[in-house]
């Protein structure tokens, strides 16, 4: 049973900086692409970052410069450094996973990953 489970939202002052982690359990990271996706209230969800089974990034160009994906294959967990905050940042944030083909192209669409997370909310004021 696969379940990924992040934690590390909460509220920010613009200029701000939150982490946040997503843990897997029920398969490993290390041979999947893994990445963050967010929604807006009234927005459509839209990708955010990922990171592939060799390490290789991708980012939309919104956070491009101030956030940070990384991951822990040892513990499972993946990591989203949010640096510099702005009001816009504000949503509800998922951890998901899915096969590598996910990554290939950097597109960052949601109906490319498999599992999901519950999110977690980030609000930034």
């Amino acid at each position: 049973h696969v379940q990924l489970v992040e934690s590390g939202g909460g509220s920010v002052q613009a200029g701000g900086s939150l982490r946040l982690s997503c843990a897997a359990s029920g398969y490993t990271y290390s041979s999947y692409c893994i990445g963050w996706f967010r929604q807006a209230p009234g927005k459509e969800r839209e990708g955010v970052a990922a990171i592939d089974s060799d390490g290789s990034t991708s980012y939309a160009d919104s956070v491009k410069g101030r956030f940070t994906i990384s991951k822990d294959n040892a513990k499972n967990t993946l990591y989203l450094l949010m640096n510099s905050l702005k009001p816009e940042d504000t949503a509800i944030y998922y951890c998901a996973s899915g096969p590598r083909d996910a990554c290939v192209s950097g597109s960052l669409e949601d109906t490319d990953f498999t599992y999901w997370g519950q999110g977690t909310q980030v609000t930034v004021s």
